[in-house]
């Protein structure tokens, strides 16, 4: 995410709280896929770019040892308020602060929609080396016939055709075990990826 995204959310962020910052908007659909996810993981979780939090909560109430990272600021502290028992620190996915190899799983969820396409890969590849093999990657996005930009209500985002950020997630090291597509009326398309990290790479 770059300064200007952050920047963007940062100004929104009260706005974005109150429409998305609890479980009660979620999809059902999403909310049973999330959670066969992870339950099916061993080891610590990290809830890449969390917002303010419900996600991350909702996996620490499945018993995950979760810790949510954002780079909006604004985000971390409503997180940090509204779920005390839970990790939450500023930070973006180029560099996360996990030992190689030490994590059980990573939810990119809608987190990487702004993210250009050329740097795509950039963010997947740490999300593989901080991913033990065989762990865990699901990520949720916006998903469109082709690649291309769109003007999302806080800053523009980008929608993918899902085989082609499949092909970009197994290029990081990563291989692919399911994807999913929904559509509903009034809603961008919405997509997800699950994917497990590769062994001997």
């Amino acid at each position: 995410m770059s300064s200007g995204v952050r920047d963007a959310y940062a100004r929104r962020s009260a706005e974005y709280i109150d429409l998305f910052g609890s479980m009660e908007p979620v999809h059902p659909a999403d909310l049973q896929l999330v959670t066969t996810w992870a339950d099916s993981l061993e080891g610590p979780v990290i809830d890449a770019g969390c917002g303010p939090g419900q996600w991350t909560d909702h996996l620490a109430s499945r018993g995950k040892d979760v810790s949510g990272v954002d780079l909006v600021p604004e985000f971390i502290s409503r997180a940090r308020r509204s779920y005390p028992g839970v990790r939450f620190d500023v930070g973006g996915f180029d560099r996360l602060d996990a030992e190689t190899s030490s994590i059980g799983g990573v939810l990119s969820w809608y987190s990487l929609i702004h993210r250009e396409p050329d740097d795509i890969r950039a963010p997947l590849r740490e999300f593989a080396r901080v991913l033990r093999p065989g762990a865990g990657l699901l990520v949720g996005f916006f998903t469109w016939p082709t690649l291309e930009r769109f003007p999302h209500a806080v800053v523009d985002g980008y929608r993918w055709p899902v085989p082609l950020l499949a092909s970009e997630v197994e290029a990081a090291g990563f291989d692919v075990v399911e994807t999913y597509e929904r559509t509903q009326s009034g809603a961008r398309p919405q997509g997800a990826i699950v994917a497990r990290r590769r062994s001997g790479q």
